[in-house]
């Protein structure tokens, strides 16, 4: 599979994008703790029915780090900026969006504001108002006390202390979260340490919880205002043994989209793409064949 790498000017920030395959479009959005080599399995899968484009969001990897310090100016609707000026920069109309973790939160803002350049959204384990306060009962408190940690001034440098360090908290969340395939990201880890090591990076992923904060709070007091539901044609897949988003939270996704195709994904935790990436593909080809895309 070529891979080829390029830097894009889009909504003010140089973003890096991993390009490869021929078809129609489709983006691919990481979550945390990712970057766009967490979609390679994936992207050899489908590079002969698509053309696939992965960017590090901002803060993320080889694309730029505007707030060299903790800052909140990276939600969602931040990022959902950075695509749509990408997809610009790009020349391309229409796509369908593939998401995970973070990447599904980016996907729901775009399909709210600009439905009209999405052929479809396909999210794996996709975080979304509906969870509410659940995410705060007592037997999740032990999965979830990252989110308070990536809040502190000092996280990255305690996390970035040492390469041992880094190495030891990066690879516990992939460890953990990959549920079906706890061995899913073994061959990439001393890569994925790299990628956090580099200056910014970690500080990078955690103004995500920065700026997530007001927000997660929010849907933690089931204060979340009500929105319409996203109209744009929706396919997920949610991994049965996920410890961090368990499968019995997909109750509610239908008030938040309009046209949902939902189903477990067998054998997977968090990280379905990379875990079971032969299944993942096969789903997203799927799903988007099914559309038309």
């Amino acid at each position: 599979m070529d891979i080829r790498h390029e830097t894009v000017m889009a909504n003010g920030v140089r973003l890096h994008v991993a390009r490869t395959g021929e078809g129609p479009p489709l983006v691919l959005l990481h979550g945390w703790p990712e970057f766009w080599l967490t979609w390679e399995p994936v992207m050899a899968r489908l590079a002969d029915r698509f053309s696939l484009i992965a960017p590090d969001l901002r803060g993320f990897g080889a694309s730029e780090k505007p707030d060299p310090g903790p800052s909140d100016q990276a939600g969602p609707e931040v990022h959902a900026a950075d695509i749509l000026s990408l997809l610009d920069g790009l020349g391309i109309e229409r796509t369908g969006l593939v998401g995970h973790d973070v990447g599904a939160y980016v996907g729901q803002a775009l399909g709210r504001r600009a439905p009209e350049r999405l052929t479809g959204l396909f999210f794996f384990d996709c975080p979304y108002p509906g969870i509410g306060p659940r995410l705060a009962q007592p037997e999740m408190l032990a999965e979830i006390w990252y989110q308070s940690f990536h809040l502190q001034p000092f996280a990255a440098q305690v996390v970035g202390a040492s390469r041992e360090a880094c190495r030891a908290y990066i690879g516990h969340f992939l460890t953990h979260w990959a549920g079906g395939n706890p061995h899913a990201f073994d061959d990439v880890l001393d890569t994925f340490t790299d990628n956090f090591l580099v200056p910014g990076n970690l500080q990078g992923g955690f103004n995500w919880y920065l700026s997530q904060q007001a927000g997660r709070l929010a849907m933690l007091k089931g204060e979340v205002p009500d929105t319409a539901p996203i109209t744009v044609p929706t396919g997920i897949r949610w991994g049965t043994q996920d410890p961090l988003f368990p499968y019995a939270w997909t109750d509610r996704l239908g008030e938040t989209f309009a046209q949902l195709d939902l189903a477990p994904f067998e054998g997977a935790g968090h990280f379905p793409h990379r875990e079971r990436p032969d299944a993942a593909a096969r789903e997203i080809a799927g799903f988007f064949g099914r559309i038309g895309t």
